[in-house]
Parts: C-alpha cells; sequence; structure tokens
C-alpha cells in the first residue's frame, strides 16, 4: 500500500463519519424540538430570533427571541425554547411565560461549540408552536469535548 492511497482512505472515511454526525445532529435536532412541542406541528413565523450571523467568540453569545403575542389571558407564550444543532446537548434554555409577563422577549448568552443552525420555538396558550432558524458562524470554538 502506497501512501497516498492510505491518506486517500482516511480521507474517505473522515468524510462519510462527517456527513453521518451532520444527519445524526439534524434528527437529533428535530427530535429535541419535536419533544418541546409536545408532537404540534411547529409552523414557521411569529418569532424574531435576534443573534449575530458572525461570532468571534462562541463561549458568550448574545441572543434575543422576541414572539409576536397579545400576551393577553386567552392569547400569550407559554413557553419559548432555544435549540441549536452541534452542541453536545441539542436543548440550551427554556423560558416559561405568562400573559402577565407582557411582553414575550428574552434574552440570555449561550456557548456554541461550532458554526451551527440555531432554531428558537415559542409554545402559544392555544397549543400552536412557532419558530425562526438562524444560521451563526463561530471564529472561535466554545463546548469542545475531547
Amino acid at each position: 500500500m502506497k501512501r497516498r492511497d492510505v491518506i486517500g482512505a482516511a480521507v474517505g472515511l473522515a468524510s462519510v463519519a462527517w456527513m453521518r454526525s451532520a444527519a445524526a445532529n439534524a434528527d437529533e435536532l428535530a427530535a429535541a424540538i419535536k419533544r418541546f412541542a409536545d408532537g404540534a406541528p411547529v409552523t414557521e413565523g411569529r418569532v424574531e430570533f435576534d443573534v449575530a450571523p458572525l461570532v468571534e467568540n462562541g463561549n458568550t453569545v448574545p441572543v434575543t427571541v422576541r414572539v409576536q403575542s397579545a400576551m393577553s389571558e386567552s392569547d400569550h407564550v407559554k413557553a419559548i425554547a432555544i435549540f441549536n444543532e452541534s452542541n453536545p446537548q441539542r436543548d440550551v434554555a427554556n423560558f416559561f411565560l405568562g400573559p402577565r409577563a407582557g411582553r414575550a422577549t428574552v434574552s440570555t448568552r449561550i456557548r456554541l461549540a461550532t458554526s451551527q443552525r440555531l432554531v428558537a420555538v415559542a409554545k402559544m396558550s392555544d397549543g400552536s408552536c412557532w419558530s425562526h432558524s438562524v444560521d451563526v458562524l463561530v471564529t472561535l470554538a466554545a463546548c469542545v469535548e475531547s
């Protein structure tokens, strides 16, 4: 076996492993969102996910989620969750609200292991679920596991 053959085989195996992990990450993300939504369909809209598209340091990434809601007794946001595609744990944050919250807006800072897709999901008092997703590029990764 030549050195060139060994390198080619290694690159091939690495690309297959990377492609499998990307598909597995997407499946795990979808499963986490489905668990949060209690199996209800999740519709795109009503949610605004404010996060920088390019993050210099993944150790502290500020995010804000706003949901269009009257926040009345009959129409309010019950919960907001933030999910990620590539961190060791898919659910990043969960916030529980009620009509007395006044506004359906939450802010926090999160850690990102690498460049990935983030999804914010809002569960409404009528049982519907709404979402918004963003892609974030991270130049200095956090959450690195050995």
